[in-house]
């Protein structure tokens, strides 16, 4: 019971960081979000890597959710195609652009890349190529973790950039070096990862004050109900077609 305590404080401690010093990183990025629906634009969201892809699905036809949130789910590096296979693919240069090439990015469509450690092949190739395209681009990523690791790290991009440096509006996840949390007497490793708990966060603020600044305006963005509670489908079915088209997954 005391670690259960323990890692309740540890990820308390990491939203009271993010609160403390991203709270202006955050509102630059829900204030473009809310540009991009003003304009009745989707904006993407693209996790390179292994459980980073929970990211995507976190703000992706979810309950609560602004309905113009587009999940790019590429099966490369999604772990139910393969844990190995997933993080060899993320590694490979080359391979972030074939995906963003796949969901028919252009000049003008707004792209959240999130990515717990900043720093692998797949994320810079697509920030790299994202900026290319026009596109405006913003990082959810752990400085920390992205800065201290090695240039020679096999996961590093050819260019060893990371992701902080190459978007337009970076937010730091606070993720230390090898994301676990809790040390167990006699366990040479941690345990309780903490980067899903972070990136849900901030993009959950950031969808919450892009919100926010559309209601100031006397706009209403469209936002998934869920389908479990009473009236659900109903709600939701209102605006079906009007992202049907537009947005791959749906």
């Amino acid at each position: 019971m005391k670690l259960m305590e323990t890692y309740y404080k540890e990820i308390l401690s990491y939203l009271q960081e993010i609160m403390k010093t991203e709270k202006a990183a955050m509102k630059k990025a829900a204030e473009a979000i809310a540009e991009q629906l003003k304009q009745d634009k989707i904006f993407y969201v693209y996790g390179p890597g292994g459980h980073s892809n929970l990211a995507a699905q976190e703000v992706f036809f979810r309950a609560g959710g602004l309905m113009h949130a587009s999940a790019i789910l590429d099966e490369g590096t999604l772990l139910s195609s393969g844990a190995l296979r997933s993080m060899a693919i993320e590694r490979m240069p080359g391979y972030g652009r074939i995906v963003l090439d796949n969901y028919q990015l252009k000049a003008g469509d707004l792209l959240i890349i999130v990515n717990a450690y900043g720093m692998n092949a797949a994320t810079i190739d697509a920030a790299l190529y994202a900026k290319e395209l026009g596109l405006t681009t913003i990082g959810i990523c752990s400085f920390e973790h992205a800065n201290q690791t090695p240039e020679n790290h096999p996961a590093r991009h050819p260019s060893k950039k990371n992701l902080q440096e190459i978007v337009d509006i970076s937010i730091d996840s606070k993720i230390k070096v090898g994301d676990a949390v809790i040390e167990i007497e006699g366990q040479q490793q941690k345990v309780g990862p903490v980067s899903t708990f972070t990136n849900a966060f901030i993009l959950n603020n950031i969808t919450i004050e892009a919100t926010r600044i559309l209601a100031e305006q006397n706009i209403e963005p469209p936002i998934w109900k869920s389908g479990n509670a009473t009236g659900g489908d109903e709600w939701n079915n209102q605006f079906i077609s009007r992202f049907k088209n537009k947005i791959k997954h749906l």
